[in-house]
């Protein structure tokens, strides 16, 4: 089942995509900087059987419409917007996934609204400044040393970065720069996986998260660098998969 849909909120117009097995265990996709929803294509068609995935735009990215306010590019707003499409879908919990710029929105979201979120998984996440350049070069010696070992280069999702208007995508990316991260880690306690690649200069902060958090666990993925859902899909699911596959596994042990 793959279904498309507008959410309006406070005049904005958020654009949902759901996808997997209806009442299965619902996970809640966000996307990275300059992506929209459709990054995670890859993964959710390896994944659709086990999970619903909701992805949405946030607003002034993809396909979603922004208002006029300014004042709206914040982790604030975009926090409540994926709690109003959790309550306009039914959903009262639902697990997190998220990749890179998407992590720090995402932890955000797992701080403001904890009672909504059931685990995270914080793929090539940060909680300081970002260094672009560094990721490139790692992006690239990621690339070198996945054809040296064989594994052929993926094709990236159709249309996955493409945007109505680039100028609101820019300012919605802003964002981040006025959160405090530290903080909002410092808050969970929920099962957290942080994933990230050897590759991926993002990885010391990455170790630096699991440190803040006392119910989080690293996953370093060999020779993959920043944009790992997009350059390792078959990697990225298989993570994902599996961690959840431990928290039911932890579940059936308390029981016992």
């Amino acid at each position: 089942m793959r279904l498309s849909k507008v959410i309006e909120v406070d005049g904005a117009r958020l654009n949902i995509v759901i996808e997997g097995k209806n009442k299965a265990k619902p996970v809640l996709l966000w996307h990275g900087a300059a992506c929209n929803l459709k990054m995670w294509d890859q993964v959710t068609s390896r994944l659709k059987n086990d999970f619903q995935f909701i992805g949405f735009d946030i607003r002034g990215v993809g396909s979603s419409v922004p208002t006029d306010n300014k004042d709206q590019y914040n982790f604030e707003c975009y926090a409540r917007d994926a709690s109003i499409i959790l309550d306009t879908l039914g959903i009262d919990q639902c697990h997190v996934w998220s990749m890179a710029w998407g992590s720090r929105a995402a932890l955000a979201f797992c701080s403001l609204y904890p009672d909504r979120v059931s685990s995270a998984a914080f793929y090539d996440a940060s909680i300081g400044p970002a260094d672009v350049k560094a990721q490139k070069i790692g992006h690239q010696t990621a690339l070198a040393r996945q054809k040296k070992a064989g594994i052929e280069r993926f094709d990236l999702p159709e249309d996955w970065n493409k945007h109505q208007n680039d100028e609101t995508m820019r300012q919605a990316m802003a964002a981040a720069a006025s959160f405090n991260l530290p903080a909002a880690a410092l808050k969970l306690s929920l099962p957290v996986l942080v994933a990230t690649g050897d590759c991926d200069p993002n990885l010391v902060s990455s170790r630096e998260l699991v440190s803040i958090i006392d119910s989080a666990r690293l996953e370093i993925m060999k020779n993959v660098g920043h944009g790992s859902v997009l350059q390792r899909p078959d990697l990225a699911a298989a993570i994902f998969a599996d961690f959840q596959a431990s928290l039911i596994q932890q579940h059936t042990q308390t029981d016992l």
